[in-house]
């Protein structure tokens, strides 16, 4: 299946390799007073000993920020320069079935970075720095004690055959969180001690930093991935496609379990030599021990209304790619806002056909589920 052309050829925008000083220049820290009373809220501000810190009552309550329309002519700015450091009050796991068999509480929210489709400003409004949550240890008990309550896995499932899942980075990037604080050190150092259970989670940042972790096989790195032309227009401030790929087979020498998202696909004219040519090149470069125990999560694009507009102001060449009326039909999502997807009959077609083409230059690269 082609899907039909945009009104122009892939447009192209400069997107360099962001480097940890590029990504993140932090001269506001806004603060909970718990927060900053903790012990991992001081290592935080260590870490950025100029910036200015302002205490504010909650983390979802920031005037500055949150819904602040004139963020948008900052976009980028506010992602470089701004952190906060709150406490997660609520944990809870949610059951999920797709990624993980469990989300787990969050550790932060926001990111650095800044991809065009991404669903976490849809909820934080104009603003989704990366927010840091100091009560770690809290968070980590509690995935010991659920963890413990699940039991052995029953039976084999798309997840995992054997060990329950946790998806530590729903609302985040925790290659760049790493950056940040030592989070998702101490969620590797968790799992490594949890037989029965992994930690999972998506990126499209290669930090190296994590290749000292000795995951043992308890962490399931998940690195994004779709077409360099498309990456270089919505993937923003990310490290390129190919770096993702060369850093495979580092991840599974370190101990890391290593899957791909093929994701989101975007539909529009070439699209499927260009993920041919991608899949093509997986085979080329990935060894023999990264291809035996890789699998893969293909998600055709869901874009939103709002995001459009937001996406407008600061980066409107993503979306000649990302917005598609002619190919896309609303969806009312769970939270009650009005999210775009393609057409029923065009995404069908269009994950037979990624699944075809997987089939054709990556025979071993074993599809979980698609959508």
């Amino acid at each position: 299946m082609a899907a039909a052309p945009p009104p122009s050829a892939v447009p192209t925008a400069p997107a360099p390799v962001p480097s940890p000083t590029r990504l993140l220049d932090v001269r506001t820290v806004y603060a909970e007073p718990a927060a900053l009373d903790s012990a991992r809220g001081r290592e935080v501000l260590a870490r950025f000993p100029g910036a200015e810190v302002v205490e504010v009552s909650s983390h979802w309550k920031i005037p500055e920020l949150h819904g602040n329309e004139g963020n948008v002519d900052r976009w980028v700015r506010v992602k470089t320069e701004t952190l906060v450091l709150g406490v997660k009050k609520s944990l809870t796991a949610r059951a999920n079935g797709r990624s993980a068999d469990w989300i787990a509480p969050s550790t932060a929210n926001g990111c650095a970075m800044a991809c065009a489709y991404c669903y976490v400003p849809r909820q934080k409004g104009y603003a989704n720095p990366i927010t840091v949550f100091t009560n770690i240890e809290q968070i980590t008990g509690y995935l010991r004690r659920h963890v413990a309550r699940q039991g052995v896995k029953a039976e084999p499932d798309q997840v995992d055959p054997v060990s329950w899942v946790y998806d530590i980075g729903e609302n985040s990037d925790c290659s760049v969180d790493a950056l940040v604080s030592d989070n998702v050190a101490d969620l590797v150092a968790t799992f490594r001690g949890l037989p029965t259970a992994k930690a999972s989670f998506a990126t499209k940042y290669v930090n190296r930093q994590l290749l000292d972790l000795d995951p043992q096989g308890r962490t399931r790195i998940r690195f994004s991935l779709m077409p360099d032309a498309d990456s270089r227009v919505v993937d923003v401030r990310t490290s390129r496609v190919a770096e993702r790929i060369d850093a495979v087979d580092d991840f599974v020498e370190a101990g890391y379990e290593v899957h791909l998202n093929l994701s989101p696909v975007v539909l529009r004219e070439g699209w499927e030599a260009d993920w041919a040519q991608l899949l093509r090149q997986l085979d080329d470069t990935l060894s023999p021990a990264a291809k035996a125990q890789a699998a893969a999560e293909v998600i055709l694009l869901t874009h939103n209304r709002d995001l459009h507009q937001v996406n407008l102001g600061w980066h409107p060449k993503a979306e000649d790619l990302l917005w598609r009326p002619d190919l896309q039909q609303p969806k009312r999502s769970q939270n009650g806002q009005w999210n775009v997807r393609y057409r029923n009959d065009v995404k069908r077609a269009g994950v037979d056909r990624l699944r075809a083409l997987v089939a054709a230059h990556a025979p071993w690269l074993r599809i979980r589920y698609a959508f």
